[in-house]
């Protein structure tokens, strides 16, 4: 508080005593004055510097220094759950005090005598004296959050299709049937049997027919007599339903309505929640037109499920919320085709003071956001010592290891899948008619293979491998069947091991698309390919069946996941959960997930096909952005996997270079010696130190692969002898394994690391360290292998040195095999998207700063200029995407002026003189979730090495 301020607030003080003391006047105030002059001749203070000693802290306090926020509403709005748990929070702001008017009070007593409040929250609902409450407001003139004469327009269809109309809002086509109306030309109405004209207006089935009153919720939809007829009745939910099918499929007679084209969502509807005209929360709910049938859980709620809004759509929340002057505004959207890429969005109904039923996120923001609006408009003129917080239109602004500030652009991540079973692999030659047939049936001999992953077609391979094994236990089996026994039992049992076993995504029986079927022709017959193939070179047709499975996320790996990201959002500006004065949320990501919310935010979050892949990026996903519920709804709605292969297939040949490095790997692990310090070059020429470590371990390689093969057999016969004692041979594994599956595991890998060439194949090394580190972690309880720990420390070593060499085994060689087009080309694209936001930001900063003050000064812009690196992704990753606006403009509204004005006011400088964005790598974590943020874009100065 500066001196003038101080001599002001005296004033007032003074002011205030004089007009509530009792022998004074009202009137009499006019003979006083308040002037400089004057305030020095009274003499009844001896003034002083505010900074200094004498201005005491008592001297300053005054009882108004309290915001008073008056909520007026009917008791059922007021002690519902969603406003009490707002403003309990709302409360918890230091300068705020919350006052809830009895009913009792609104309807019965004058406004003279209700509670005097500087805010007023206030909203109509069924029996509510708005006209009251509208007098209310004339009289002290509070601040009020809702305007009051608006929310007479919401109760009228019309109106509000009118005012959503002129502000260019999408709205259905649409028609008004005015009974009501004098005038003729508004009721006219011709009923044919597929359609109907509405003044004119002609609206083919199926249509919607409105009430004009928008608390009357009963809304018909009507059906062409080629689907059937009839009509849809929708109401306000009664117990389960919401609305019943009716064989009438003529339109009511009497009364107004508003006739819409029917507009197709795919069976969802989209509830959008604003707070303030930069925060909208939307849910999707499944339509009342679908069945009738209210979907609850377990608590009895309507089941909703989060949705992303489209920057169109951010931006259609933002004109209702203005339109309407509601700051708090619930309405309906309706995606046309369903798809947030493909769909046309229209605003179907405005609801005005709405809250989110079940939504912890949401009332914490909701009152964070009324809080700080309330207190940015009221504290100026209250005097109430109170500093703007941090807003969402500010740069999220963050230190760097150079002392400078720079600005978080935009973030790209390449995030591999959580904790997932052991990948496996079984391949067995058929020449069994049976097979033939499916193979023909899914047109194998047009494509020369077939790939089978449906339930349906799962099952009629278990079918076929229990009619062979019923044969071969009749002894009515051909030679070459019973030779295949085994690996028809092993067929048998994991495909019905999938069928009992269930996941998250559920396709008939089967769990999920975490194995599937191949089958390849061979016009001479499959040579030997391995030497676990046990037979000879045929010479007649046959077919190379592949079974693979495993692969499956655990539950494990849902949580890590989960709690990624939840660490990731952290990672934002304001998000680290911070406690400042004034502020009652202490929840960790706050900073990012309000910005989700804003229409400044853009995440784009794409999966591979791979089960695996997609739940991951689903918990990802929901520890990311706070959700609440199961996996498969935010699979649906956030995860796009369509066309993502694209993104991560390697176009360039790459595959030469790849078998002569592995061929040149090979080699040098064969050795039985010590590495020598040439052999240590070769293996490492980049001295990573994780690979030197390895190979002091290891010293000799051949040595520590025969201990690895040992310690596998020994492992092999503890669990030979689980599967056969009584006590144990029942028990079930980790995520449904059966002890003959996992020696069946552990028996191929055995057999193909060490070859009958007596060499070992270290290509299976990545192999064993994936299944001994899956069974340390979730099978030793049950196994109780007490060299468990000494294998997959091996197994890791050898890991460590094989897993990074895979692509390159010299610095010349990884040249050629990092290259990757397809996913530099996406990157790529997306910094475009980057770069064509910035340059509409800055048109519209200059259109509204010739607005503002009539010239045509250039505004000041970063310059965008990428540099991507090469990058080699994993073909099971997943690709999360996100990126901000223009951070130098409010929605880009903001001038130069305003901006400088706020960033001096946060103590920090304007951009250096040619501000420049590079992309650099920034972070890796390597855990049972290994993510890489690839690009990070950097305003101000370069980025941190």
């Amino acid at each position: 508080m500066d001196w003038s301020h101080f001599k002001d607030w005296w004033r007032l003080k003074k002011w205030r005593k004089y007009r509530r003391a009792s022998d004074v006047d009202a009137d009499s105030s006019d003979s006083f004055c308040y002037c400089d002059e004057c305030f020095n001749e009274y003499g009844d203070l001896e003034l002083c510097d505010p900074g200094s000693s004498g201005a005491e802290p008592q001297d300053m306090d005054d009882e108004g220094k309290m915001v008073v926020v008056g909520v007026c509403a009917m008791e059922k709005k007021t002690q519902s759950k969603p406003m009490k748990e707002i403003l309990t929070r709302l409360q918890e702001f230091e300068y705020i005090k919350v006052i809830v008017f009895q009913e009792d009070c609104i309807l019965q007593k004058p406004v003279e005598e209700w509670p005097v409040c500087d805010c007023l929250i206030s909203f109509h609902s069924k029996g509510f004296p708005l006209d009251k409450a509208i007098q209310y407001a004339q009289l002290h003139n509070p601040y009020v959050i809702n305007n009051l004469h608006m929310q007479y327009d919401i109760q009228d269809r019309r109106k509000v299709y009118a005012t959503l109309d002129a502000e260019g809002i999408e709205i259905p086509r649409y028609a008004v049937l005015d009974r009501d109306s004098p005038d003729p030309k508004d009721h006219e109405l011709v009923e044919s049997e597929d359609h109907v004209e509405v003044n004119g207006t002609v609206f083919n089935k199926p249509f919607v027919e409105k009430p004009v009153s928008a608390e009357d919720h009963n809304i018909y939809i009507y059906y062409p007599t080629c689907a059937g007829g009839g009509s849809q009745r929708l109401f306000r939910k009664i117990g389960s339903r919401s609305s019943v099918y009716s064989p009438e499929s003529r339109v009511r007679k009497t009364g107004s309505f508003i006739y819409e084209d029917f507009m197709p969502t795919d069976g969802t509807d989209v509830k959008v929640y604003t707070v303030g005209p930069d925060y909208a929360h939307a849910e999707a709910r499944k339509s009342p037109a679908l069945d009738g049938k209210v979907e609850r859980d377990r608590e009895g709620k309507e089941i909703r499920y989060p949705v992303i809004l489209s920057n169109a759509e951010k931006l259609i929340s933002r004109k209702v919320c203005l339109a309407f002057k509601q700051a708090v505004c619930g309405f309906d959207l309706l995606r046309a085709n369903g798809t947030i890429e493909l769909c046309k969005s229209f605003v179907c109904d405005v609801n005005g003071f709405s809250f989110v039923k079940n939504s912890n996120k949401y009332y914490d923001d909701s009152a964070k956001i009324l809080g700080n609006m309330i207190l940015r408009e009221l504290a100026p003129t209250l005097h109430i010592p109170w500093s703007v917080p941090f807003q969402l239109d500010d740069p999220p602004i963050v230190p760097t290891t150079f002392g400078k500030m720079m600005e978080l652009r935009c973030v790209t991540a390449v995030i591999r899948h959580g904790d997932r079973t052991p990948k496996q692999k079984m391949k067995v030659e058929v020449r069994h008619p049976k097979f033939f047939e499916i193979f023909d049936k899914y047109d194998g001999f047009k494509h020369g293979h077939v790939k089978l992953k449906r339930p349906k077609q799962l099952q009629e391979i278990l079918d076929i491998a229990r009619s062979l094994l019923a044969e071969i236990h009749q002894h009515e089996a051909e030679p070459e069947i019973e030779e295949k026994q085994g690996k028809l039992e092993q067929l048998k049992a994991v495909l019905e091991m999938h069928v009992s076993v269930r996941s998250e995504l559920q396709y008939g029986h089967f769990s999920g698309i975490n194995r599937k079927v191949q089958m390849k022709y061979q016009p001479k017959g499959r040579p030997r390919g391995s030497s676990s193939d046990d037979v000879d070179k045929p010479v007649e047709p046959s077919l190379v069946l592949i079974l693979k499975w495993g692969g499956e996320l655990t539950p494990a790996g849902r949580i890590q996941a989960e709690e990624l990201g939840r660490i990731f959002r952290c990672m934002y500006p304001g998000g680290q959960g911070r406690h400042f004065a004034g502020e009652y949320a202490g929840a960790q990501g706050l900073g990012l997930l309000r910005l989700h919310s804003t229409y400044r935010h853009d995440l784009k979050i794409y999966a591979s096909d791979e089960g695996r892949v997609q739940m991951t990026a689903a918990a990802f996903a929901k520890g990311l952005l706070a959700l609440e519920g199961e996996l498969t709804p935010i699979l649906v709605q956030m995860v796009k996997s369509a066309n993502t292969n694209g993104l991560l297939d390697n176009d360039c040949d790459s595959s030469k270079y790849q078998n002569m490095c592995k061929a040149r790997l090979h080699e040098l692990m064969q050795i039985d010696r010590d590495f020598s310090p040439v052999d240590r070059e070769r293996i490492n020429p980049c001295n990573s130190a994780s690979i030197n470590e390895a190979l002091d371990f290891v010293k000799n390689p051949y040595k520590c692969c025969k201990h690895v093969h040992e310690l596998i057999k020994s492992l092999m016969e503890i669990v030979q002898v689980k599967k056969e004692d009584g006590k144990t041979k029942e028990a079930i594994l980790y995520h449904g394994e059966s002890w003959d599956l996992m020696y069946r595991r552990w028996s191929k890998i055995e057999k193909d690391f060490y070859t009958k060439n007596k060499t070992f194949d270290i290509s299976k090394i990545p192999d064993i360290y994936d299944c001994i580190k899956y069974d340390l972690q979730h099978n030793q309880h049950t196994i109780q292998f007490e060299q468990a720990e000494e294998l997959y420390i091996s197994a890791k070593y050898l890991a460590d040195i094989v897993i990074p060499q895979v692509n390159a085994s010299v610095a010349a060689d990884s040249i050629p095999i990092r290259i990757r087009p397809d996913g530099g080309r996406k990157t790529h694209h997306r910094a475009g998207h980057l770069h064509a936001a910035a340059e509409e930001d800055q048109s519209r900063l200059a259109a509204q700063h010739r607005r503002k003050r009539g010239d045509g000064e250039p505004i000041e812009s970063p310059l965008l200029a990428w540099s991507v690196q090469s990058w080699t992704p994993r073909e099971d990753a997943t690709v999360l995407y996100q990126r901000e606006s223009h951070p130098l403009t409010h929605h880009g509204v903001e001038t130069r002026r305003a901006s400088r004005y706020r960033l001096m006011k946060m103590g920090l400088r304007r951009y250096c003189d040619e501000p420049l964005i590079k992309t650099s790598i920034y972070g890796y974590i390597d855990n049972a979730v290994t993510i890489q943020i690839l690009c990070i874009g950097w305003a101000g100065c370069d980025p941190p090495d």
